[in-house]
């Protein structure tokens, strides 16, 4: 009497190997998501530091500091950095009394809000605004705008 091998894998060997592929291939887009988040966050304040920059280099320049970020293209800086998700603006107020603008403030929002960034940033109170210096934020805002601190805090700001 002959018997027929069978060759080839069963039903439940394909499920339970379908099964392990899906579970690793979630746990690689878990780590690639926070990879991203965590790169995003990086940018934004590597954006931040390059504003502060051509916000000196204006400065040094005009004795005062804009009343907006575009003031800065493309004498100071390249181009307007904005936020790598949303692609909207960073928060920006010009500090100062009347059209004189002696400071200013920056915020940016951190996706990571136990980001180590947030720990040595300004959080600072909303100020005064010079003339057409825009809408200032506390630095513990939720969003870097509003003036009540929120927490957590996920608002990077800085200021000269």
């Amino acid at each position: 009497m002959y018997h027929k091998k069978n060759k080839g894998f069963t039903l439940i060997e394909l499920l339970v190997v379908i099964a392990i592929i899906g579970i690793l291939s979630s746990v690689v887009l878990a780590s690639l998501n926070s990879a991203r988040e965590k790169s995003r966050d990086a940018r934004r304040i590597s954006d931040i530091k390059q504003l502060q920059l051509a916000l000196e280099l204006y400065y040094d320049s005009n004795a005062n500091y804009p009343t907006s970020t575009s003031s800065l293209v493309p004498s100071y800086i390249a181009a307007n950095p904005t936020d790598p998700q949303s692609s909207s603006a960073y928060a920006y107020a010009a500090l100062g009394s009347g059209t004189t603008c002696s400071s200013y403030h920056l915020g940016a929002v951190l996706e990571n809000t136990t980001h180590t960034a947030l720990d040595s940033d300004i959080d600072a109170a909303a100020g005064t605004i010079c003339t057409n210096g825009g809408t200032d934020f506390n630095g513990n805002a939720a969003s870097c705008t509003g003036t009540s601190a929120a927490s957590p805090d996920p608002c990077y700001d800085a200021k000269p």
